[in-house]
């Protein structure tokens, strides 16, 4: 588990220099969705552009559209997010949408869970890079040691990280009842989505439904599919 202290905006520091492609320029829409923390989403997209790549977590194809389909396309997940929420980002990888969505809304307190060793040491890197106070915790969503170092959440995110049923099963243990799941899915699980309800439900699932998040935002817009654990 990583942590690293709070540090204001104007305060962030660069991203060292590394090898790979130069990081896309900040569309305007950028400066609307982080505002203060602006500067620190450049840092994060030249580090994705430069480490994320030479470390295989973005293909080298991506940095161009760093900005539309990963950066601001996990902002909108804010939308799904209920003010002063505990969000855990399971399968975190590269940070998406978890990182984005902690930029964008500094209210939120935020857990990044990944278990492959190069992408934690990516994202805690990143999270001491950005001066940002989350924590980083290594395992699978589904391990008893990382559901005791989580703790109570909120929401849990993920974004293109398993089948809804299976990543379901797999965060059984932090989606205590109340707690809402927050998938950013492609489009055929959006089409398969009427098929799963069944199974979705008799996991406990309730209020299962798509949502479209950052409607007005162009190429960054997504949705999402939004399920809240019973309370049986």
């Amino acid at each position: 588990m990583t942590e690293s202290p709070q540090q204001p905006d104007e305060d962030a520091p660069g991203v060292p220099s590394a090898p790979g492609a130069t990081p896309p320029p900040a569309p305007g829409l950028a400066a609307e969705v982080f505002g203060s923390a602006l500067a620190r989403a450049e840092a994060y997209v030249a580090r994705l552009a430069g480490d994320g790549v030479t470390r295989g977590l973005i293909g080298p194809r991506e940095v161009p559209r760093l900005w539309e389909r990963h950066v601001l396309n996990s902002a909108a997940v804010a939308e799904a997010v209920p003010a002063d929420a505990r969000v855990v980002d399971v399968g975190s990888g590269a940070g998406l949408p978890g990182i984005p969505l902690g930029l964008a809304r500094p209210d939120v307190t935020l857990t990044l869970v990944e278990p492959m060793a190069r992408r934690v040491d990516f994202l805690a890197e990143a999270v001491a890079e950005l001066g940002a106070p989350w924590r980083v915790v290594r395992g699978r969503a589904e391990e008893r040691s990382v559901i005791a170092a989580v703790g109570p959440v909120d929401v849990v995110t993920a974004r293109a990280v398993a089948p809804l049923p299976r990543l379901v099963a797999w965060c059984r243990g932090l989606l205590r009842p109340g707690a809402t799941l927050v998938a950013l899915v492609g489009a055929r699980a959006l089409e398969d989505l009427p098929g799963m309800l069944p199974e979705l439900e008799a996991a406990g699932m309730r209020d299962i439904h798509p949502r479209a998040v950052g409607a007005e935002w162009g190429d960054a817009a997504t949705t999402v599919v939004v399920m809240t654990r019973g309370r049986r």
